[in-house]
């Protein structure tokens, strides 16, 4: 007798199971005496009697339903199996891992800004990961009616209602239209939090919320290129010379000859004005220098200059007869007291 009842016990676990599968729903008519229950890695059981949870088990293993499960389900722990009789309860299999899924928007926003009379058009995309935090919302909400729910579910849920959280999070507190992502982690927080309470009836939470790139049209993002080598050259004469010298360089710059010609005349003329400007740094530096050491010495540079006498002394030129010169002719040099050159010996 005992052998041919046993005949009809059944294993209840997660028949096929799937990485991209939230939960899935044991189908059975009754669970019949000398079943058992396998629960495997990352896997949650919950009993349910009349749509009524009866009981969580969380720790993977095989187990006996009638004499391990059964005493610690709520309403049926005093149920006894009979000859040819089982019973009827569900059995609802939660997947608990972390989901990572990938996002993208699916056509360009148009994000109002006042550079772009009709908003700026961009398209973003990145990842965002949930998990089932409330078994009972769950079940109230998605288990009760259906037997299995995938990520792509969740996916599509969430993308029909993000266009609309990026614009609201882009548009706040006046985000730079052209530096979005900079502020990509505050766009995220906020998207985030909002996701969250999206789901959260579901017995659903959403864990992170990112975006990898923001992506502009190409006529914006060549503008974008452009103003950012503009501020990395600083110098908007310099980049002239520079792409120039690069387009002549690369061939760029050729043709008929007028445009090669006309570019080497302009880079010739930027290179000539460079030149006079330095030239007349210099002779500027220099007398100003002279100047300087006239009003301290009261004398003459030692390349020429007036005298304190009024005459002029240069270097070479012997002083009058009977007097000694306040430069050493050989050198330059300021003579002293000596009859000597402190600097090359020569005879004054």
């Amino acid at each position: 007798m005992g052998l041919f009842s046993k005949q009809f016990a059944n294993v209840v676990e997660w028949q096929e199971f799937r990485e991209d599968m939230i939960f899935y729903k044991w189908h059975n008519d009754e669970i019949k005496k000398g079943s058992r229950l396998i629960i495997r890695p990352g896997q949650d059981a919950v009993f349910l009697y009349n749509g009524k949870i009866e009981g969580i088990f969380k720790d993977e293993g095989d187990y006996d339903i009638e004499s391990q499960i059964i005493p610690f389900l709520s309403t049926l722990s005093g149920f006894k199996f009979g000859f040819n009789s089982g019973m009827r309860a569900e059995v609802l299999f939660i997947n608990t891992k972390e989901f990572i899924v990938k996002w993208g928007t699916q056509n360009a926003i148009n994000i109002p800004t006042s550079q772009l009379p009709g908003g700026m058009p961009i398209r973003a995309n990145g990842t965002f990961t949930f998990k089932v935090a409330d078994y009972v919302k769950l079940i109230d909400k998605i288990a009760g009616v259906k037997d299995s729910y995938l990520v792509e579910d969740v996916r599509l849920r969430i993308v029909t209602i993000l266009d609309q959280l990026l614009m609201k999070w882009i548009s706040k507190e006046g985000k730079d239209m052209f530096n979005l992502q900079a502020n990509s982690f505050d766009i995220s927080s906020g998207i985030r939090t909002d996701l969250d309470m999206q789901l959260f009836d579901s017995g659903l939470t959403v864990t992170g919320f990112n975006i990898m790139s923001f992506t502009y049209p190409e006529e914006v993002q060549k503008m974008i290129n452009k103003n950012a080598s503009f501020s990395m050259v600083g110098d908007v004469n310099r980049y002239q010379q520079m792409a120039m010298t690069e387009g002549i360089a690369g061939g760029q710059v050729k043709g008929g000859g007028v445009a090669s010609d006309m570019a080497g005349m302009m880079m010739g003329m930027n290179m000539a004005n460079q030149m006079m400007q330095n030239i007349n740094q210099m002779n500027q530096q220099g007398k100003m220098k002279d100047e300087s050491f006239i009003q301290q010495n009261g004398t003459a540079q030692p390349n020429g200059g007036a005298a304190p006498n009024g005459g002029n002394v240069n270097p070479g030129q012997a002083a009058p007869a009977g007097t000694k010169p306040n430069f050493c002719p050989n050198c330059g040099t300021k003579t002293g007291e000596g009859n000597f050159c402190s600097n090359c010996g020569q005879k004054l």
